[in-house]
């Protein structure tokens, strides 16, 4: 094995030298030469996001927890990294080891969302391994992909060997056996690929055909080899407390997105909104005992020495002991100053005595998210929230000595008008007025409502997968309707940049037509796509042309429910009647009762656990 040098020159002219470094606190360190199998983890973005995420980390220890296999981590290479590295031929190599990344057994990426995928494709470059799966050879790695994007893995299909569908916990230590076995006895690297196809949630591109129609929609797919299943179904874990989770997690050099030990609290959710694609990919709820999660605490802060604790899910307060652990966590960390944080909130969940609790440590912000100005159409959308929730929780939030307040809308979802539009200005206003409703003495200074509107994207697996998106000149003409209507200076407005958006409807339901897109907008530059001072959507619209590939048929198309869906072949558990259904209902603005509610037969009960299942046993604190 190379062990590559970087000459200190070169990372004393970057930008944080430290993300091309590492030596962290905690980092894993193996002898390789008594490894197996090597397998580097690729995050398709900068470090300080890499590092926040929670998947890496686990998978990470995870994998390195086996005496035969070494986990080490890459990451793309800020642009001024690029240039220096492609200047010196520098290869991209692993943080642990500095070995290139074209002399691992595997290579996987985990694809959190769709703008990283030019990222992929570069970081393949870096690593002088051919970008399409077609022209590896035998001496070539591995690659792979997993992570909620993969959930439609067309646009990638040309460029990856095989997709993981599913929680990583399940098959890896399986696909590892296979593998070292593999090795060990000899064979082809499509002879392994076949081998795969056996195993619960593995999608092998090449071992699938599709033919298209006149006009461009997908006429068939299936297997070209009979190994191959019909449909892939994913993998998830059903017992969150006997499941690995790390005792420890590496502690970044620089400061990251998320600089903060994370504890898990459950996975999927109960809601389901009819706009988010993780609320059914990730179905059904799984959620840890309160004296696992309270045990994980204590080793994460004791191993990281984070002065803040990060309770993490879809919907935080959706957890059933959700008070008792938050009070429990804040009564044995806060006298040595560890805050708590509360990402995701639901404010008809809003507690003022927890909150207040939380604020003796450290004061935060507030951030709730409404989704929609109206309620037609929350109730189109399935927030099952009202307008009195969101008063009332913003005037708990006031009484409490909150004077700033953040909510989230969309604009562009389906069945929305100019009245939806208005309702933003007009919810964000009452709120306003709400404030002034608190006697003088518990508001000592002037209220800020921040209302954001992001720009709505059909995913796939969703109620909504089939209805057309917005162009981005609609969403900056629904921005400046909103915009008009708010007269009040209390209240800022931001909107997201909608052109970004609409390249990310693109690629969220894209087909294997779109590779070529992907492939030809690299070529001409493209990285870090996600990043606005980066992104240049001139570029992807040429090429777009370049390859006479349209971007309105896959952004700004509405698809008719007997249309094969580039991602038809996949199952999440959550049945497609079940998905024509709820859509059917958006259009009357019928709501569905969370899964703890009633169960509306979703099919994630198929899973055989979580919360289709948790009223036959007992959740004991």
């Amino acid at each position: 094995m190379s062990k590559i040098t970087v000459p200190d020159e070169i990372l004393l002219q970057v930008e944080k030298p430290a993300r091309y470094t590492g030596n962290e606190l905690n980092m894993v360190k193996k002898d390789p030469e008594n490894i197996d199998i090597r397998f580097a983890f690729c995050f398709p973005d900068v470090y300080e996001v890499g590092m926040s995420c929670l998947g890496l980390q686990i998978l990470y220890f995870f994998l390195n927890r086996r005496d035969d296999t070494y986990c080490e981590r890459a990451f793309a290479p800020w642009p001024d990294m690029e240039k220096a590295m492609r200047e010196n031929n520098i290869p991209l190599y692993s943080l642990e080891t500095y070995t290139p990344l074209k002399e691992f057994d595997f290579v996987g990426f985990t694809l959190q969302y769709e703008m990283c995928y030019t990222n992929l494709l570069n970081m393949l470059d870096m690593s002088g391994i051919p970008i399409y799966a077609k022209d590896r050879g035998e001496d070539d790695p591995i690659i792979l992909c997993g992570g909620s994007c993969a959930y439609n893995p067309e646009p990638l299909a040309d460029f990856v060997d095989f997709f993981y569908l599913g929680e990583g916990e399940v098959e890896y230590d399986h696909i590892m056996e296979m593998y070292k076995e593999h090795k060990k006895n000899g064979g082809t690297r499509d002879e392994f690929l076949k081998k795969l196809l056996s195993v619960n949630g593995m999608y092998v591109p090449k071992f699938y055909d599709v033919t298209y129609k006149e006009n461009g929609e997908i006429a068939s797919f299936g297997p070209n080899v009979p190994e191959a299943p019909a449909t892939i179904k994913k993998v998830i874990v059903t017992d969150m407390d006997s499941v690995y989770y790390p005792p420890k997690m590496i502690v970044p050099l620089i400061e990251t997105v998320h600089d903060r030990v994370t504890l898990e609290l459950f996975r999927g959710c109960i809601r389901g909104c009819r706009f988010c694609q993780a609320g059914f990919v990730y179905r059904p709820v799984r959620e840890k005992n309160y004296q696992t999660l309270i045990k994980q605490a204590h080793s994460l802060i004791d191993a990281s020495g984070d002065d803040e604790i990060s309770l993490v899910s879809l919907s935080t307060s959706d957890y059933t002991c959700f008070h008792d652990l938050a009070n429990g966590l804040l009564d044995d960390f806060s006298k040595d100053q560890v805050n708590l944080s509360l990402p995701s909130l639901r404010i008809d969940s809003f507690s003022l005595d927890l909150m207040q609790k939380i604020q003796e440590v450290r004061k935060s912000s507030l951030t709730f998210a409404a989704e929609a100005g109206t309620q037609r159409l929350r109730n189109v959308i399935n927030k099952n929230l009202t307008e009195e929730d969101i008063l009332n929780g913003c005037a708990l939030a006031f009484s409490g000595s909150w004077e700033r307040v953040k909510l989230y809308f969309m604009i562009g979802l389906p069945t929305e008008t100019e009245e939806d539009l208005i309702g933003i200005a007009d919810l964000s206003a009452k709120i306003v007025d709400k404030y002034y409703e608190i006697p003088r003495e518990k508001k000592p200074r002037p209220v800020t409502v921040i209302a954001s509107s992001s720009c709505f994207v059909p995913k796939p697996f969703t109620p909504f997968q089939w209805d057309a998106q917005d162009t981005y000149q609609q969403f900056a003409e629904k921005a400046k309707i909103v915009k008009s209507h708010i007269a009040r200076k209390q209240i800022k407005y931001n909107y997201h940049d909608a052109k970004l958006s609409s390249l990310e409807g693109v690629m969220a339901r894209g087909d294997r037509k779109v590779s070529a897109v992907i492939y030809k907008a690299w070529e001409k530059g493209c990285r870090f796509d996600s990043w606005s001072e980066i992104f240049d959507f001139g570029k992807w619209m040429e090429a777009f042309e370049e390859t006479g590939v349209d971007a309105a048929f896959y952004a700004n198309r509405k698809r008719s429910f007997d249309e094969i869906l580039p991602w038809d072949h996949i199952s999440v558990g959550v049945s497609k009647q079940f998905m024509i259904n709820e859509r059917k209902k958006a259009e009357m603005a019928i709501t569905t009762p969370n899964c703890r509610e009633e169960c509306s037969h979703c099919g994630a009960a198929s899973f055989g656990g979580g919360v289709c299942f948790e009223s036959r046993k007992e959740n004991k604190i």
